[in-house]
């Protein structure tokens, strides 16, 4: 199926423009009836206030707007906003960042599988990598280029 080329980079910018973060856009659907599920947070990272419902229809009717125009699935596409909820997606160097501390589930197919970590920080030197702790203690630091999936674990 045929998306808009460079889509992720538009819709990242046409998000800025408003004071959000594209945290992760998924493409589904048919060729027909294109599905964009977009997950926002915003720029400030900062406050504590997260996505409203209300933000989440600013930046879809700014990227209906866009997207309408381009006649992406004939004017037929679902577009779905919303906040990046509790289990979000881990890709950028900040984003592991910001979380240090958390517990999140990584998919590295290097070490054999999917693992429960603790995210304990960020090493930029000599390419992005973060150190994990593994179940019991054990501390590994693990490139992100080799991370393959990587969610917030919800903490009950």
């Amino acid at each position: 199926m045929a998306f808009l080329p460079d889509i992720e980079q538009q819709t990242a910018a046409r998000l800025a423009e408003l004071g959000f973060d594209l945290v992760e856009l998924r493409q589904g659907g048919t060729a027909r009836r294109p599905l964009l599920q977009v997950r926002i947070e915003r720029a400030e990272m900062g406050g504590d206030r997260g996505v409203t419902v209300d933000d989440c229809a600013v930046a879809s009717r700014a990227l209906e707007a866009w997207l309408d125009g381009t006649g992406l699935g004939q004017g037929q596409y679902v577009l779905e906003v919303s906040s990046p909820g509790l289990d979000r997606a881990l890709r950028r160097p900040d984003e592991w960042r910001r979380f240090a501390g958390r517990l999140a589930e990584v998919l590295v197919p290097a070490l054999g599988g999917r693992f429960a970590v603790r995210i304990v920080q960020v090493v930029e030197d000599p390419e992005p990598s973060v150190e994990l702790e593994f179940p019991k203690g054990v501390l590994r630091t693990v490139k992100l280029a080799e991370i393959k999936e990587a969610r917030l674990a919800v903490d009950w």
